[in-house]
């Protein structure tokens, strides 16, 4: 499990199906390939014919763009296109893959809403996009990348506040119902000394009968 992360090149992901077209999947994907040559771009699609379309379009589009110098290097070295067979599986594959942007342009895309887990932003429809995440809507755009997705989200205030606890057991009979599972978890653990900071308040809050350094049974 991990806690931090060295932020890595842009990550998009575009899943999509047969409600959109090639050109639109191909200008998303190559929009962010143009962040640099180190920047993958994956379609991720039930439609094999889609896919196929796609393939055609970035072609076509590379030949246009300004930026192709960089989005070609970025395409060819870490450009994908992936088929699956139905939404189920392109669901596993996303939480697999974890990319910083995912972009779903299918017929239903709040049921990817409800169902991705593992993403740093998410774009809705086909009528939001990465750049304007990027540069006009938000959201935040520090984001996990390099599969950081899998255990954290993006940037946000609360990483930036300090956050305290405390605890207050506030009756005899649930410190001694807590010292119970206490005393077994630490006896597991081979850990004498705690299981005994348990034991004390068994024998003190629920008057029983427990041998120092011993276990609650």
């Amino acid at each position: 499990m991990g806690i931090d992360l060295f932020a890595g090149p842009t990550e998009t992901l575009v899943i999509a199906d047969e409600s959109v077209d090639g050109e639109i999947c191909a200008t998303d994907l190559l929009g962010q390939a143009e962040h640099g040559p180190d920047s993958p771009a994956i379609l991720l699609t039930t439609s094999e014919k889609l896919a196929q379309d796609t393939l055609k379009e970035v072609a076509r589009l590379l030949e246009i763009l300004p930026t192709a110098h960089i989005a070609r290097q970025s395409w060819e070295k870490y450009g994908q296109v992936i088929v699956a067979q139905d939404d189920k599986e392109m669901c596993r594959i996303a939480d697999e893959l974890a990319f910083e942007h995912v972009q779903v342009m299918t017929r239903d895309p709040d049921w990817f809403l409800n169902n991705l887990q593992n993403f740093g932003a998410l774009f809705l429809g086909p009528r939001t996009n990465v750049a304007y995440g990027d540069k006009a809507i938000g959201t935040n755009h520090t984001l996990p990348t390099r599969k950081a997705a899998r255990y954290t989200g993006g940037l946000w205030v609360g990483k930036f506040l300090k956050t305290c606890s405390y605890q207050r057991v506030t009756t005899d009979a649930a410190s001694a119902l807590v010292g119970e599972y206490c005393s077994r978890l630490c006896a597991l653990e081979g850990f004498a000394g705690h299981g005994e900071q348990a034991n004390i308040r068994v024998r003190r809050y629920g008057k029983r009968d427990v041998p120092y350094a011993g276990i609650v049974e």
